[in-house]
């Protein structure tokens, strides 16, 4: 099998696997629990803790676990909709959002809040200029990627939250998602920030939403304790533990994983550029792990499944988007409606082989002969 999906998801590592099982043997125990058994288990999460702070250079008090991306998402737009937007009902977003982003500021719309849709550039970047229009008096929130997760566009979220903090007094709100263990920017003007361990070889169920210690929301779930006032539930220790040994794990990696990933991501442009009916949409802005084109008078759909007889996976979009849509992200970027119907995307990582790339670009001339 040769797997070129992994924006969608990465496979958990060895070591992630037995960190998780051995923390669940040792600590068996809810870590709110009020024995000593407890407190060696609550030694143990702030442990975590203090590992994800170092790695995204934040406080640990300001780490709030969840299940996923999108619980954190939702958890932060709603939670901050639900308790500062008696009066202040503009939020700004962006095309290139994941659903879990868009989804519950869609919601928000039809409870009375009011949307508008930053541009952005030739490289798929957020037009500064067209941002500091948008912003207004009542402007409650900006909420963007950080990386999408369809052309793996970067936004250059200090520069951004530089000016939303100098034009307004909105709150901030990043989906890292796609970026954490890719690239690191500073978290300086942002307000919340997610992101989730099946993106970076941890384990499904686990992901964090980061919340700033001047914010509060209005939490989705009531009663039960937790180690946060805006999320209850018994904490999963494992998973949280090995949620902080992956990113610890792809933090240390990283310059080595970008600088490999790279190399793959420029033969393969190379190799695209051979064809005439082949558009790449990634841009020069886009990180080197995600690789999006558009193929012009074939259907992605057949490629797709004529790569999959050969046991190689690619994606034609964003694994929680719509199928059979056009990529709302790529339509946003080209302004080509039929172009965004037909889309593949590529996805790499340090575990993708050049023997794997050569196998997957014999693969992919016979299927769109």
């Amino acid at each position: 099998m040769i797997y070129l999906d992994y924006a969608a998801n990465t496979p958990a590592s060895e070591a992630v696997i037995q960190r998780f099982m051995n923390c669940e043997r040792t600590y068996p125990m809810n870590p709110n629990s009020n024995n000593p058994l407890a407190e060696e288990a609550k030694n143990q999460l702030n442990q975590g803790k203090e590992a994800i702070a170092k790695c995204l250079q934040i406080q640990p008090q300001e780490l709030i676990f969840t299940s996923s991306g999108t619980e954190s998402n939702n958890l932060a737009i709603k939670g901050i909709a639900k308790e500062y937007g008696a009066r202040r009902k503009h939020i700004i977003t962006s095309f290139l959002e994941h659903s879990s982003v868009l989804g519950p500021i869609e919601q928000l719309a039809k409870e009375g809040y009011e949307i508008d849709y930053v541009d952005i550039n030739q490289q798929g970047q957020v037009d500064i200029a067209h941002l500091k229009g948008l912003l207004r008096e009542d402007t409650l929130l900006v909420a963007l990627c950080q990386v999408d997760s369809e052309m793996g566009i970067i936004q250059d979220i200090e520069n951004i939250g530089r000016v939303i903090k100098e034009e307004s007094s909105a709150f901030f709100h990043i989906d890292g998602t796609q970026a954490v263990g890719k690239i690191f920017q500073s978290l300086k003007y942002v307000d919340s920030y997610t992101f989730a361990g099946h993106k970076i070889y941890g384990l499904n169920g686990s992901a964090a939403l980061v919340l700033k210690e001047n914010v509060i929301i209005e939490p989705l779930h009531h009663g039960g304790l937790s180690i946060s006032p805006f999320r209850s539930g018994t904490p999963s220790l494992g998973l949280i533990d090995a949620l902080a040994f992956a990113l610890s794990e792809i933090e240390k990696n990283r310059d080595k994983n970008l600088a490999y990933v790279t190399s793959l991501n420029e033969e393969l442009r190379s190799f695209f550029k051979g064809f005439d009916f082949i558009r790449i949409n990634s841009t020069d802005q886009s990180v080197p792990f995600i690789l999006n084109i558009t193929l012009k008078g074939i259907k992605a759909e057949v490629v797709k499944n004529e790569l999959a007889k050969k046991n190689i996976y690619v994606s034609t979009k964003s694994a929680c988007s719509s199928p059979y849509t056009p990529s709302r992200a790529v339509f946003a970027l080209t302004k080509d409606k039929k172009g965004a119907t037909s889309t593949l995307r590529i996805s790499l990582s340090h575990l993708t082989t050049k023997e794997e790339l050569e196998a997957f670009k014999t693969a992919f001339k016979d299927s769109v002969k």
